[in-house]
């Protein structure tokens, strides 16, 4: 993996896996080591992510504007419609802020060092179909040595607080390397 500054670090796996839970996670750890971090997610339930309706913003959407941003106290909201942001594109918006890390919610296609998180066997596929799997969590501890076999990567059980120690660990000294790098 390049030490680029900010690190790109994928959470993937089905619905209703774990995902958001273990980046929240993540989050309040890295910020507690004074590491700022950005999130990207995919919305991949199909459609568009829902909009606060009622509010000013939304009605610019509904007008017609291809953009509404809101500031307010240090927040900044920003829709966009009519337009496809690949996940390049949403790395470099993201990137404006000079977050030490990027963790992505989904994209399970795409070649970022990421965590797996499988819930059954029938996540299993998902082994052959993502690359540069960095860490596995499982639901189904059945599962921990055939993933094993299949990948020399360390593998957890949801429940093992050892899991998130270890993945930030990891993040945490990659972020170090490239800030005593520059």
């Amino acid at each position: 993996m390049a030490l680029v500054k900010p690190i790109i670090y994928q959470i993937v796996g089905y619905q209703n896996s774990g995902k958001t839970t273990i980046i929240l996670k993540l989050i309040e750890i890295l910020k507690n080591e004074g590491i700022k971090s950005a999130t990207i997610k995919h919305h991949g339930h199909g459609g568009r992510p829902d909009i606060l309706s009622q509010k000013d913003s939304a009605k610019h959407i509904n007008a017609g504007a291809v953009a509404s941003l809101v500031e307010g106290e240090g927040r900044l909201c920003l829709q966009a419609d009519e337009t496809a942001f690949t996940l390049e594109d949403q790395i470099r918006f993201v990137d404006f802020f000079r977050p030490d890390i990027i963790l992505i919610e989904g994209h399970k296609m795409k070649s970022y060092p990421k965590l797996l998180i499988l819930r059954d066997e029938n996540d299993l596929s998902l082994i052959s179909d993502v690359c540069n799997i960095l860490t596995v969590i499982v639901w189904n501890k059945e599962l921990i040595n055939t993933v094993r076999e299949k990948l020399k990567v360390p593998v957890f059980h949801i429940t093992e607080e050892k899991a998130l120690t270890e993945i930030s660990k990891e993040l945490i000294k990659l972020v170090h390397n490239i800030d005593e790098k520059n």
